[in-house]
Order: structure tokens, then sequence, then C-alpha cells
């Protein structure tokens, strides 16, 4: 298994097609390479713009938004808050949370904060709206061709995630400086929603852990998104598709003078889904490892406090 394994697939393609690629390469690496989308790149130019335009302001300023009590849900979380799961040092990166707006009274208003947009960069609120909505789209999409994948109807995630507890996460990792010990920009870890899209992997640095314990770095071409699968459809398919162990590791050189962006789309359920694992996931060789079902919040909650986002 090697980099040049790890396929380009096109969302443009008929959707069996695309399903049958895309639980392939899940089922090999736990990520994919998706092309195709249809994101606007003019939106995405100007979200890499503002995103560099944001973190470069004052700390005092960026750390105005930056929320007591809600986990990092909303708004800023400062450089060095969060730590990989098992870690030691917490990670080398700064972050802006983007969620989901519901309207006033709503049942899931409880676990969902309202957002919080900064005065400046003018244009912030409105092109992240945008691409926030345009992540859910193309999020849809592809979960609905992994239920095909399943043996599911293409709509079996729709009510799963609708008004869902998606995050568009804004990061920064600062230049490198030297005496950071063993910190790196992001430690070894799974990501804990059903599936991440990821904006901004050209940059070098994100790898991935294959089956065989190799690292293997994941450089997909300008625009594509890097899809991975998350914890949470890992327990929902009893680890018949994996979440992959990925880092950003540290750059070498020259590059270490340099900010790395990236823009992950976590894509979660609706809070008080419960989890029951897919009987179709469940065989005499791979028996229920989650007899006992759990809200989707509740193992929301549950993992941030493993990653220093809640005490």
């Amino acid at each position: 298994m090697d980099l040049a394994a790890l396929p380009l697939l096109r969302l443009s393609d008929d959707a069996q097609s695309f399903s049958d690629a895309i639980g392939k390469s899940f089922r090999a690496f736990g990520f994919a390479i998706v092309r195709d989308h249809a994101i606007d790149p003019q939106l995405i130019a100007r979200a890499w713009e503002l995103t560099a335009e944001f973190f470069a302001l004052p700390e005092a300023e960026k750390r105005r938004y930056h929320i007591a009590g809600i986990a990092g849900a909303r708004g800023y979380t400062p450089f060095g808050t969060e730590i990989a799961k098992g870690a030691t040092d917490h990670d080398l990166k700064e972050f802006w949370h983007v969620g989901r707006d519901l309207p006033p009274g709503h049942p899931l208003a409880a676990s969902m904060p309202p957002n919080v947009w900064p005065e400046r960069p003018a244009g912030f609120r409105e092109t992240f709206s945008r691409l926030y909505a345009e992540f859910d789209r193309v999020g849809a999409t592809i979960l609905s061709r992994i239920a095909v994948h399943l043996g599911l109807g293409t709509d079996w995630f729709d009510p799963a995630i609708a008004d869902g507890n998606s995050v568009l996460r804004l990061l920064h990792y600062p230049p490198v400086a030297a005496g950071e010990g063993g910190a790196i920009r992001a430690g070894a870890h799974e990501d804990i929603n059903l599936i991440t899209l990821l904006l901004g992997a050209e940059e070098a640095g994100l790898e991935l852990l294959t089956k065989d314990g190799r690292w293997v770095g994941v450089a997909p071409p300008e625009g594509a998104l890097v899809i991975n699968i998350g914890d949470m459809l890992q327990r929902l398919t009893n680890h018949e598709l994996p979440s992959t162990t990925h880092r950003v590791r540290n750059p070498s050189g020259d590059r270490a003078d340099f900010s790395r962006y990236s823009m992950p789309f976590f894509l979660h359920l609706r809070s008080d889904f419960r989890f029951r694992t897919l009987p179709q996931c469940i065989t005499a060789d791979n028996p229920d490892r989650y007899p006992v079902d759990i809200t989707a919040d509740d193992y929301l909650q549950e993992r941030l406090r493993e990653i220093g986002l809640r005490n």
C-alpha cells in the first residue's frame, strides 16, 4: 500500500460508480480524495483570504471571540488549547468554528449554541455562511453514496443529519518555532464525527497511518476534497468502515517559516440521534461491539473532554 494507491474520485460520476469507488477506498484507507464537488472555486479563494486575514489580527482581538463554557463549539479557540487523545503535548494550532444556526425555540438549541461573528475582516459572516451551506450540501450527497455502499437507501442518512451538529473549522498552524519539543501541528488522532470534508491538504503535512503501520502523506490536487471516516461512522458500521489515525506533521527546512491553513468540515449527526449498530454490519465473525446505545451528543461531549476542549 502506498500513496499512489489512494484513488482520485469524481463526485460527478454516476451514483453507483462513485458509491463503489468510495466504499473501496474507505475500506482500504479510511480516506478518499474527491474532486468535481461543484463548490465555487471563487468562494473557496475568498474563504482562504478571509481566513488568513482573521488569524493575522492581534491576539487580544481574536480572544474577544473565545467563549468560555461551550467547549470551542463556536468562535475562536486559542493556540495550544486542543490536545490529541492520549497525547502529552498540545497541538500547534488555533482555530475558528462556524456551526449551524437554529431558529429560536428549536428543540436542539441547547446542544448547538448560536454562531459568533467577528467585526472584521469584512465579509466574514457572508462568506463562511455560504461555504458552510456548500459543505453541508456536498456532505449529504457523499453520505447518500456511502448509504448505497452499505446496502441502505440513498436517503437513509437524511433524517439522521437533519439539523445536524456539523462544524466548519478554520485552522491556522503558525510557523513552527524552535523549542517546541515533541509538539506537532496536529497529533495523531481520529475524528469524532461521521465524515470529514477537508480543503487545504495541498500544503504538505497531512499524513494517514496505513494498516501496516506506515505514515504516508496525502496530497490532493488543488481544490479537491480529502474525505475521511470519523469515529461515529465507524461505530455505526461496527468498524466495517474504519476511522483512520492521521496527523499533521511539522514542516522542515524553509517551510517551517510559513503558516499552514486548512478548512475541515466535520459532518455530524443530529444531537438526539441514537447510535444503534447497523444490523448488516453484525456477523458471527464481527459481533456487535456497541450493544448499549448512546446519543450523538453524549458521545460528542465524552470525546470533547478527551481532547481538552471540555472539562
